[in-house]
């Protein structure tokens, strides 16, 4: 994988909070409270855990899992499409790629324009800018400045 997509990848783990907790991320069910983080331990598939993450009836519910918080729903179609064997840390990679290029960003990632990327693949991840779920969005110069440190390059901004 080149080092832009890496960075990119590892981008979206820091923005969907997974990125350094558990097995990096691959292992973590949905929640706000990420000081105490749900880890799920068996990659033979999805957890498919309903998780109510504030703790109230009627509150924020996912069933979002793993580093780049997969929904249960899609992953099945997923796994069938690209012919995965289960949840694995390749398998979510290999998803979250999928999701990004149908987003008609990978092109932009692989050119460096990371801006228009994020843009593009708000509708997808809940905590890019702009995405409009109603969860916390994080900004794009925290999200420009943790992929620079992750390796990534930027042409323009």
């Amino acid at each position: 994988m080149n080092t832009n997509r890496k960075a990119f990848l590892d981008m979206i783990a820091f923005s969907e909070g997974t990125k350094d907790i558990g097995d990096d991320g691959y292992n973590v069910l949905f929640t706000t409270n990420k000081r105490q983080p749900l880890i799920f331990l068996n990659y033979a598939d999805h957890p498919g855990t309903l998780i109510d993450a504030d703790g109230k009836v009627g509150g924020l519910q996912s069933t979002a899992a793993g580093r780049y918080q997969i929904l249960s729903r899609y992953f099945d179609h997923y796994k069938k499409q690209l012919n995965l064997p289960d949840f694995s840390p390749d398998s979510q990679d290999a998803i979250a790629i999928q999701l990004i290029r149908e987003c008609r960003a990978l092109e932009d990632i692989d050119a460096g324009h990371f801006d228009i990327a994020v843009g593009k693949c708000k509708s997808r991840w809940a905590s890019l800018p702009g995405a409009g779920y109603g969860q916390h969005e994080n900004k794009i110069e925290s999200l420009r400045d943790f992929y620079l440190k992750a390796g990534g390059e930027i042409v323009d901004a």
